[in-house]
């Protein structure tokens, strides 16, 4: 009697559980109801995240739009992730968890997101809000969040939205202990990758994990051996062949960019140009800015007059420039020569190896601002001529009882 008493019960509940998915089935789209900018009626997960759509992220979009700029513009985009992310969570939350191969797909609108956020940093280094472009660019991978699970299909995940130019792919970390499945699969159990377990049974080991090491001899140490240092380091290995094996990693030259000399917004690019000493930009405007990014062996003139110019990763390049309102950067080059024609106020210089630089008579008042650069000279006109005057390079500081004093130090002869 018990027991037909149970079966009446279960019987119930799934006929309950029938209906209201009937009911569910039936109600017309939108009907979910809206509190507070949320939409009720989704699952926790989506419900949550609409709560930081419409808090943090609904915040930041406006202080974002008060800048205005290249700031309002990456935020869009981090707004358009922010909402590649809630359809993945929709979805995720309506249907049980997909093949691995096809995750990978489904993360992919993510994934492009985030490389359009960080691509944009990368082609806007002369932006006056740079720094606040890659605080944006450097944070925005944590949408790879979702790709953190248990299953062997997160790895496949995580690898599709890491696979951007702007940052390494890591690892996902172990997942915690005890939360539910991102997709909705009631009654199925993953067990745990049997690789990952390998693993941490190998480093469990301590100390007897270097037993299966082998012992290097006196006579294979470089150090101790000045035969192996004129042959680069390279010994015979007594348990394997010298044969190269057919998956080895072959070396492969650099990657050949196309040369680029545009105007894409109010930004001058400049880039990968070789051999080329007739490059000019004629037609400038005050709030122009001019990138130059790995050009060798090239000269370029500016004329009128621009907002500011950035030398980056540049080899034996040569500026000739009029006016600047703002600042000449050169970072990261080697053998550079600058001529100032009209006026600037200030000239940076850092990281950099041989910078001369040709002041005018109106750019006299010029600040030269350096760090971890060698062979800097400042060349003055004087009697239709130029003196070169070199930038000192080491200091000496000194305490004088109050504080740090800090002066050139003279070269001794």
């Amino acid at each position: 009697m018990a027991d037909m008493q149970e079966l009446v019960q279960r019987l119930e509940r799934a006929v309950s559980r029938l209906e209201v998915l009937s009911a569910e089935s039936r109600r017309p789209p939108g009907d979910c109801g809206e509190v507070n900018g949320v939409i009720r009626g989704v699952a926790p997960s989506v419900e949550a995240f609409d709560k930081l759509m419409n808090g943090m992220v609904a915040e930041f979009l406006n202080n974002s739009r008060i800048l205005a700029g290249d700031v309002e513009t990456h935020a869009e985009m981090v707004h358009s992730a922010f909402q590649a992310q809630r359809a993945f969570l929709l979805m995720a939350s309506q249907y049980q968890q997909p093949q691995e191969n096809e995750v990978a797909t489904l993360l992919k609108p993510i994934s492009e997101k985030i490389q359009e956020i960080q691509t944009f940093r990368e082609r806007n280094r002369g932006s006056n809000m740079f720094n606040h472009l890659s605080a944006v660019s450097e944070s925005i991978p944590a949408l790879g969040w979702i790709a953190v699970g248990p299953v062997a299909s997160a790895v496949s995940a995580f690898s599709v939205l890491s696979s951007g130019p702007g940052f390494p792919p890591p690892p996902p970390p172990p997942p915690p202990p005890g939360p539910p499945p991102l997709f909705e699969n009631e009654g199925r159990k993953e067990e745990s990758s049997p690789s990952r377990s390998a693993l941490f049974a190998q480093l469990n080991q301590g100390e007897a994990i270097t037993k299966g090491l082998r012992h290097v001899t006196d006579d294979q140490k470089t150090y101790k051996n000045p035969s192996l240092r004129a042959q680069g380091g390279q010994t015979r290995s007594p348990t394997k062949s010298q044969t190269p094996s057919p998956t080895s990693p072959k070396s492969h030259p650099s990657q050949k960019h196309a040369p680029v000399f545009e105007l894409e917004g109010k930004k001058w690019r400049v880039e990968y140009q070789e051999d080329r000493n007739d490059l000019v930009i004629s037609e400038t405007e005050l709030k122009q800015v001019a990138y130059i990014f790995k050009c060798d062996k090239s000269t370029l003139q500016i004329k009128g007059k621009v907002n500011s110019i950035t030398i980056d990763n540049c080899k034996k390049f040569g500026l000739v420039f009029d006016n600047v309102v703002g600042i000449v950067e050169v970072i990261n080059s080697k053998d550079i020569q600058i001529q100032v024609m009209g006026r600037v106020p200030t000239i940076s210089i850092n990281k950099t190896e041989g910078c001369h630089i040709y002041l005018s008579e109106d750019a006299l008042d010029c600040e030269i601002v350096s760090a971890k650069s060698s062979e800097m000279n400042i060349l003055i006109p004087q009697d239709d001529d130029y003196r070169e005057f070199p930038v000192p390079e080491q200091f000496k500081t000194a305490w004088d009882g109050s504080k740090l004093v800090t002066e050139p130090a003279e070269i001794m002869a």
